[in-house]
């Protein structure tokens, strides 16, 4: 009898909507950690591999909390700087292109286009590259595959872009609210890695 009532007081499963908002709130959750690592002005792709690597473990069901995340993001930390930098110097370049485009200059404005279209690329492929980054994989091998990811996969690609969107109009509207949504870009980032990956 004894044995009846415990067996009939189990914990319940979680609901699926249950499940999911929860995932959502580690989402926004993670754009907070993101957001904070990436004070260091060339931190972001190692902000943006421990959040996303935090995402993982949380859909896995595997144990994980903010000491995981600062330890992914040192480890990160190490080559991603040199990744971060060479995004700036990159993201520089094509300012000058469209500054050259406004000034008028012969063939500017398609230059300017295509300079915002490789930005854009180069920002999916470092997103790609961040979200099946783990320790002990060389940041230049990442970004090599996630390059031809990026163009192999052109609908994975244009999710991310579409995510890259929301934070960009998240940004615009209300500044504040970039920052949660950051999470869900990396969410996104891994969601298409998963769908290419079992293809």
């Amino acid at each position: 009898m004894a044995q009846a009532r415990v067996k009939a007081r189990a914990p319940r499963k979680e609901s699926v909507f249950g499940e999911r908002f929860a995932v959502f709130a580690e989402c926004l959750l993670t754009g907070v950690w993101i957001a904070v690592a990436c004070l260091g002005v060339v931190t972001y792709p190692a902000a943006f591999a421990a959040g996303a690597r935090h995402l993982r473990r949380r859909t896995t069901h595997q144990v994980g909390g903010a000491r995981e995340f600062v330890a992914d993001f040192r480890t990160a930390v190490r080559g991603g700087w040199l990744v971060g930098l060479a995004g700036w110097v990159v993201a520089g370049a094509v300012w000058v292109d469209v500054q050259a485009a406004r000034a008028g200059i012969p063939g500017g404005p398609l230059v300017g286009a295509v300079g915002v279209f490789a930005l854009i690329g180069a920002a999916v492929a470092l997103l790609r590259a961040s979200a099946v980054w783990a320790p002990g994989v060389a940041w230049r091998a990442s970004l090599a595959d996630a390059g031809r990811q990026t163009v192999l996969d052109p609908a994975g690609s244009f999710l991310v872009v579409c995510g890259m969107a929301v934070v960009a109009l998240s940004a615009w509207y209300i500044a504040p609210l970039a920052v949660p949504v950051l999470g869900a870009v990396a969410a996104a980032a891994v969601a298409v890695e998963e769908r290419y990956r079992h293809r």
